[in-house]
């Protein structure tokens, strides 16, 4: 992989184990020679994450409306920084960027991310993998969620499996470099047409 597109919060969240955490994933990503791409924000674990990885030497690009960087949150100090004008056309580049994504603690929009990339994948329009960096837990309900559905015959094993999981930065990134995307079949099956 040469790049990870990293979700997380704008904010940094109420225990230090979340900016230690992408600390530590930051500089991982860095001894790995794996690129960032994140959402270009120079606060909360966007702005920890993207700093570790300058500080070890990475690569850093930052993709970020305009009207966000208007409102002086852009970190400026990137690799790249690129503009654009809606949050449509950055996740679409931040995807495009992309060979895996991974996602940290946070808030609503690094929920909608991930939800957006792990459909993208059931849908088959990308086959990269797609970790949860389950921080002491932070995701542990949402995966109970995800198991809950499966149980109730919305979501197939297959794409609950498309889900990586794991709690320290280092096995997420060795999970992710293991991963083979699996032969999923159509999404739809012929008697639900």
């Amino acid at each position: 992989m040469k790049r990870i597109c990293v979700f997380c919060g704008s904010s940094s969240g109420a225990r230090p184990v979340y900016v230690e955490s992408a600390r530590r994933l930051g500089r991982a990503m860095a001894d790995r020679g794996i690129g960032l791409v994140f959402g270009g924000g120079k606060v909360g674990l966007m702005g920890t994450i993207a700093d570790e990885v300058l500080a070890a030497g990475g690569e850093v690009i930052g993709i970020i409306p305009h009207g966000l960087r208007v409102r002086e949150v852009a970190h400026e100090r990137l690799t790249e920084l690129r503009v654009v004008h809606s949050m449509h056309e950055r996740k679409a580049m931040m995807a495009e960027l992309s060979d895996g994504f991974v996602s940290m603690p946070g808030g609503m929009g690094t929920l909608e991310e991930t939800c957006e990339v792990l459909t993208w994948a059931q849908l088959g329009i990308h086959d990269k993998p797609c970790g949860l960096l389950n921080v002491d837990g932070f995701y542990d309900t949402l995966l109970a969620f995800m198991d809950h559905t499966v149980a109730e015959g919305f979501l197939r094993p297959v794409y609950r499996a498309l889900v990586i999981e794991a709690r320290v930065p280092e096995e997420i990134l060795d999970r992710m470099a293991r991963f083979v995307p699996p032969d999923i079949p159509s999404w739809i099956t012929p008697d639900e047409t």
